[in-house]
């Protein structure tokens, strides 16, 4: 493996009750016996103390819990004295397009100020350490959008085409701006959809999944034919893993699943799975329930990853491929309604977001 080697201890995970954050978090705690973790998260609506349940009950010793904000400049100082951080994993964003539509300011504040505010907090608690790692987890999406050939490389120009995607390329040129500017040792990844257990369900795969498994309409957008780079959770996690472990400082490294889908194959794929396990009584199949819909304002037609650099500088490639990672996160879906139940409860009905 090409470039250095960096050993966490204690690490501190913004957005660690999110999705790919809890992920992340069970996934290193489980993986690495020495290493210690402190998440910081927010709570707002897509993250949960019920996703971390397990993670207090399984590594309680070594796992701690923050509430707070990313904005508040005084939180995240009082976060690095108190736990004194060797390695920051930032997972913390606003990250749904369709609500950056309709209300873009939070996005700013929170992906670009907040990203701010931890690099000026680790850039004052590290000083000229170098056994020390920021590591920023960022989306395909800063790129814009692909015609129907050509992959995503690292050095694809920026083209954001939403607010989200326009505050993640800010975010990210700040990381790098702190390390060339300050030699902060920083890592990026951009990663392409991610899917699987724990993700809040007004994200594709799983809002689709609760809707099949209730008999509701599948709402597809415009004529269903975006495509999208599929990334099992668990693969980023050992991607990321990877990174900060081995990844050359100051580098970017692009994490796909190289599985490209269309919307209204992933929507079908969901559906044949779901009536797998939970066959309607007149045996029917439930893509008789995909609806097109008005497509969202500027919603990016392909995205796809190419993800040889980090193949062949760190060795990494993900482990599932679409129809098992599918499979597995219909399962873990049907098998938690409770869950389901529990996050989405006064948050979030299952209606449509993104209309401006």
């Amino acid at each position: 493996m090409h470039g250095t080697s960096h050993q966490p201890r204690s690490v501190l995970v913004t957005g660690g009750a999110g999705f790919i954050g809890c992920n992340h978090v069970r996934w290193m705690l489980g993986h690495d016996p020495a290493v210690r973790v402190v998440v910081l998260d927010a709570l707002t609506y897509a993250g949960h103390l019920a996703s971390l349940r397990d993670v207090e009950r399984d590594h309680g010793d070594r796992f701690a819990f923050v509430h707070g904000d990313i904005r508040d400049v005084d939180t995240v100082r009082r976060v690095f004295d108190e736990h004194a951080p060797d390695t920051v994993l930032h997972f913390a964003a606003e990250s749904h397009v369709d609500r950056s539509i309709d209300g873009p300011l939070d996005f700013v504040e929170t992906n670009v100020v907040g990203t701010a505010n931890l690099l000026e907090a680790a850039r004052a608690r590290w000083g000229d350490r170098d056994d020390v790692r920021f590591h920023h987890v960022s989306t395909d999406e800063v790129y814009g959008s692909l015609g129907p050939e050509g992959l995503f490389r690292e050095d694809t120009p920026y083209d954001p085409s939403s607010p989200y995607s326009a505050s993640k390329a800010a975010s990210d040129h700040l990381v790098r701006a702190w390390h060339r500017t300050y030699g902060l040792p920083v890592t990026v990844s951009n990663c392409s959809n991610n899917y699987g257990p724990y993700q809040f369900p007004e994200k594709l795969i799983p809002l689709m999944i609760r809707s099949a498994v209730t008999d509701r309409p599948l709402p597809v957008y415009g004529d269903g034919g975006n495509v999208r780079d599929w990334l099992f959770v668990e693969d980023h996690c050992a991607a990321i893993d990877r990174v900060v472990r081995h990844g050359r400082l100051g580098r970017t490294y692009n994490v796909g699943g190289w599985t490209e889908r269309t919307n209204l194959e992933v929507v079908y794929a969901i559906c044949d799975l779901v009536d797998t396990l939970r066959p309607r009584p007149d045996g029917s199949s439930r893509r008789d329930l995909v609806t097109f819909v008005t497509d969202r304002p500027g919603h990016d037609r392909r995205y796809a990853i190419d993800a040889s650099r980090i193949d062949d500088e760190l060795g990494w490639r993900p482990a599932h491929d679409f129809d098992a990672g599918l499979r597995e996160t219909v399962e873990w879906y049907v098998d938690h309604e409770d869950w389901c139940e529990e996050v989405m409860r006064d948050r979030y009905d299952g209606g449509r977001l993104g209309l401006g």
